[in-house]
């Protein structure tokens, strides 16, 4: 038999009336439940902002991206394009130049990231979820058509399923000195406007897709691009075939995946999500405080059954024991609760959504939420720290009651 836990049961299952002491053990479990609850859920709403975050911008990143680790471009030869199509995994290679850019749409005028693709780029797929108006192509026999983002389209005013007026987009050139004609420090293209995509209003508000070749002319390169990116076989982990490519094109070239790309944001929703854990855990030892209390008393009642114990061979270590499993019992019940209504409320705003972001946004409606079974062993981590020291020292004291003075 487990003596501790058979007496620690007794004492909190208590009958008496009017027990003050079993009152504020319950006020403890309570404050316990619901400091885990909260725990839960906010960690549960990081894990889903973060995964939010990365669904967004995988519909728009590349799983693999290579570009220069120094300078904005580097040559790319065909030599390359083969040794890179050799490396098991690799599916799509897309081409890719951008920069920045003015763009010019009748008396409208703002500055946007013009990224041209490859042709291939459309057969990766990562648009055709987030496109909204017209067609997701980029050529059609010899017409040239941009992409544009939802933001842009509106800034501009460019009607849905215009094809008479096209965007007008200029780059500067390499100054010359003693140049004075305006039109020699500008290179201007046009573009007819194509489809229209809303994904994130980063991407919605900077950037447009161009064809390949239109962007090489504006931008004057040749044989140069900013970045290659890369689709992955679906039979091959993305981290296999990151590790081989490092491994092919060496340390002059970053070879980065999607979480890579955005390293500073997740970084940063991983401290958020640190110091959330420390504030609820803060106020988790708050409210241990009643079980504290609640043990100090309990001690301090039972001083003569403690002395009867001591009298019958019980060493202090049991004592303590028993005062220890008192206040794990306090703890684990109400956390035990605490979880099981985390994960209910969980459940019901995954499914149903009950708690909206309190703005119109079609990416999104309710605050995202994704349950993971390491926030749960860390919320259980803690609750047996914080459980333990708020115990401890009512156990150590309840220890050392003498038997003369309480028999």
């Amino acid at each position: 038999m487990n003596v501790p836990y058979f007496i620690a049961k007794r004492y909190f299952q208590s009958k008496k009336k009017r027990n003050f002491i079993n009152v504020i053990s319950k006020i403890s479990m309570v404050g316990v439940a619901i400091g885990t609850m909260a725990l839960v859920i906010a960690l549960s709403v990081m894990n889903g902002l973060k995964e939010n975050i990365r669904s967004l911008y995988g519909s728009f990143d590349p799983e693999i991206k290579i570009a220069a680790r120094s300078g904005k471009s580097f040559e790319v030869t065909e030599a390359l394009i083969r040794s890179i199509n050799d490396v098991k995994g690799v599916d799509i290679i897309t081409e890719v130049v951008e920069d920045n850019a003015l763009i010019e749409y009748q008396d409208a005028q703002m500055i946007v990231k013009v990224k041209g693709v490859g042709d291939n780029f459309l057969l990766e797929d990562r648009l055709s979820d987030n496109l909204i108006e017209g067609k997701l192509k980029l050529k059609d026999g010899h017409v040239r058509y941009a992409i544009v983002g939802r933001a842009t389209q509106l800034a501009l005013s460019i009607p849905p399923g215009n094809e008479f007026n096209p965007l007008k987009i200029y780059y500067p050139k390499d100054i010359k000195i003693g140049t004075v004609d305006p039109n020699q420090l500008f290179k201007r293209k046009s573009i007819m406007p194509g489809g229209v995509f809303e994904i994130e209003q980063q991407y919605t508000e900077e950037y447009i897709f161009v064809p390949l070749d239109f962007a090489l002319d504006l931008f004057g390169l040749k044989n140069k691009r900013t970045s290659l990116e890369i689709k992955t076989s679906p039979k091959h982990a993305v981290k296999n075939v990151q590790k081989r490519l490092r491994s092919l094109l060496g340390e002059d070239f970053e070879i980065l995946d999607r979480d890579e790309q955005h390293a500073s944001l997740l970084r940063a929703i991983r401290i958020e999500k640190l110091f959330v854990f420390l504030v609820f855990s803060f106020i988790l030892a708050i409210a241990s405080f009643n079980t504290f209390f609640a043990l100090t008393m309990l001690g301090i009642e039972k001083k003569k059954d403690v002395a009867i114990l001591h009298s019958m061979g019980a060493s202090r270590n049991l004592i303590k024991r028993i005062f220890l499993t008192e206040g794990a019992i306090i703890a684990f019940t109400g956390a035990v609760f605490g979880l099981i209504l985390g994960l209910i409320l969980l459940f019901l705003q995954q499914e149903f959504g009950l708690v909206s972001m309190g703005m119109q946004s079609s990416v999104l409606e309710a605050y995202p939420v994704k349950m993971q079974f390491t926030d749960f062993l860390y919320t259980s981590c803690s609750i047996i720290i914080i459980t333990f020291l708020a115990s401890y020292r009512p156990a150590l004291l309840s220890s050392r009651i003498k038997i003369g003075e309480n028999l």
